[in-house]
């Protein structure tokens, strides 16, 4: 570059400082407050991350703004890397009041010399206000930026800085802060990093894509190797280390994805507050699901000549009427928007509601041994006459209680919500939770007994409970921290709930 050249750029810099500096009076009013504290776990919450009860993670999301969930103290960040962090970024961060005026003025005169932008001279103070208050990369959001980090410096130490920072800053894939980038690029936690992985977090950040290892491991390599060189002039590293870094290699791995819990999960958050906390700690049995996954996707595959196309289970624990699985396979493509939440989806459950007839029945008076007469029967429906019919086709006469429940025979049950009602019997459904029978009693009529209204599996699970409950109806629980009392109500006896259970249980009875 000419004398001249150069001469002109420095006429320009100083303009520009001068423009600054007459505008300083009115920057005052551009400039954003700094938060009260740099820990940021009460920020606003966009999406929350769902743990399972033994904290395996369920959800990962980057919608927030900050990172709240992988936070590491200081303290707990090996020194070397806290070290590499400084040397790559800001080399005099314990010596300066947030602006190293020594090496913007060295950035400036390269830039000069260049014509053009070959480098910048951020210190990591600026940086933490560039994340706390983003802005457009201009000239006068620079000058904000100045004006701010002063008052970051006063307020904060350099040890809250630092940590802030190494917590915050962005990675390649939306990650944010070390213990992210470290699972993201070799599965560990930052603690069981060597010397060569922990300089690479160091680099990146000076261009997260350029240098994503997953991409572009040598240029990579080669920044790590520089900054090594650097740490080893001033004693910081050994001449072994220096070696081992030259000499190794990325191993490089990608945490496993998290536990398909996408149904679940996009369940659970529908039903949670608008203030939401930074992590929720579900019910949910990260093993079981996982290997419930697999057993309903094999069975799926084995109905495939049958054209099923979807399935569900959902696992209670009655004790505590905690949900331990809540899993939904689709054979359809899960990028095509076919994939339904089959738990949640109203489906006619078929005989499955008949226990609850014959629970009615037992409350006014019946007992397991009163005889129900299984002969044909037909009946007026709509504008024609309907036959009942027993799936095995076949008309067994007067039997008990116990044996029609046990075989789950169709005109038996008819029989018996003729005698309890089907309003009565409507009306206790839904108490048991089956909300979605919202018809009025007529629409269903006695098909109600064999289940020609629609329910969801989570509905028919709930209601199970209360039998398995002696009679008591508790709300499922889907989280762990969440303390809130929970609706009790007794809605069999307890005689009813076991005798039922009985019958169900009793292989002599379901003989036919």
């Amino acid at each position: 570059m000419t004398l001249v050249k150069r001469r002109s750029w420095l006429v320009v810099a100083l303009l520009s400082v001068s423009i600054l500096l007459i505008a300083g009076r009115a920057s005052y009013r551009d400039l954003q407050p700094l938060p009260q504290s740099l820990d940021m776990s009460n920020s606003p919450v966009l999406k929350t991350r769902l743990l399972s009860r033994d904290l395996e993670t369920l959800t990962i999301t980057r919608k927030n703004h900050y990172n709240l969930n992988d936070i590491v103290p200081l303290h707990d960040i090996p020194p070397l890397l806290q070290q590499a962090f400084v040397w790559a970024e800001d080399q005099r961060f314990y010596e300066h009041a947030g602006i190293d005026w020594r090496a913007r003025m060295h950035a400036l005169w390269q830039n000069l010399k260049s014509g053009r932008i070959v480098r910048g001279a951020s210190t990591i103070s600026e940086q933490v206000v560039r994340i706390l208050h983003p802005r457009p990369r201009t000239v006068w959001s620079r000058w904000l930026e100045s004006m701010e980090v002063k008052r970051l410096e006063q307020r904060f130490s350099k040890s809250e800085i630092l940590e802030f920072y190494l917590n915050q800053v962005p990675y390649a894939a939306k990650r944010r802060g070390v213990a992210q980038a470290a699972r993201y690029y070799f599965d560990r936690s930052v603690d069981t990093l060597n010397a060569r992985e922990m300089l690479a977090l160091a680099v990146m950040v000076r261009s997260p894509s350029r240098m994503n290892l997953h991409k572009r491991q040598q240029r990579a390599s080669g920044s790590v190797n520089i900054l090594a060189q650097r740490m080893a002039q001033q004693g910081i590293i050994d001449a072994q280390q220096l070696q081992e870094i030259g000499q190794g290699a990325f191993e490089l791995k990608q945490k496993p994805a998290a536990v398909d819990a996408r149904h679940f999960a996009r369940w659970l958050q529908s039903t949670l507050p608008a203030e939401l906390p930074a992590h929720i700690q579900t019910t949910l049995d990260a093993q079981l699901q996982a290997r419930v996954q697999q057993l309903l996707s094999q069975r799926l595959q084995q109905l495939q000549h049958r054209h099923v196309n979807n399935a569900a289970a959902l696992i209670v624990d009655h004790l505590d009427n905690e949900i331990l699985a809540w899993v939904a396979v689709s054979r359809a493509s899960a990028d095509s928007g076919a994939e339904i939440n089959s738990v949640l989806i109203p489906r006619q459950p078929g005989s499955t509601l008949k226990p609850f007839v014959y629970a009615l029945a037992l409350e006014k008076g019946w007992t397991a041994a009163t005889l129900i007469d299984d002969a044909p029967l037909s009946e007026m429906v709509a504008n024609g006459q309907h036959q009942y019919r027993n799936y095995s086709r076949r008309f067994y006469g007067p039997l008990s209680l116990r044996e029609a429940l046990a075989n789950s025979l169709n005109i038996p049950a008819v029989k018996t919500l003729q005698f309890v009602g089907d309003t009565a019997l409507l009306q206790r459904l839904q108490a048991l939770g089956m909300h979605s029978l919202q018809q009025h009693p007529d629409v269903y009529g006695d098909g109600l007994a064999l289940g020609n209204g629609e329910v969801s599996l989570y509905e028919l699970v709930q209601a199970y409970t209360v039998l398995a409950r002696q009679g008591r109806f508790l709300a499922l629980k889907s989280r762990l921290d969440d303390f809130a009392p929970r609706r009790q109500q007794r809605l069999f006896s307890t005689e009813v709930s076991s005798l039922i259970a009985d019958i169900l249980s009793d292989p002599q009875a379901r003989q036919r």
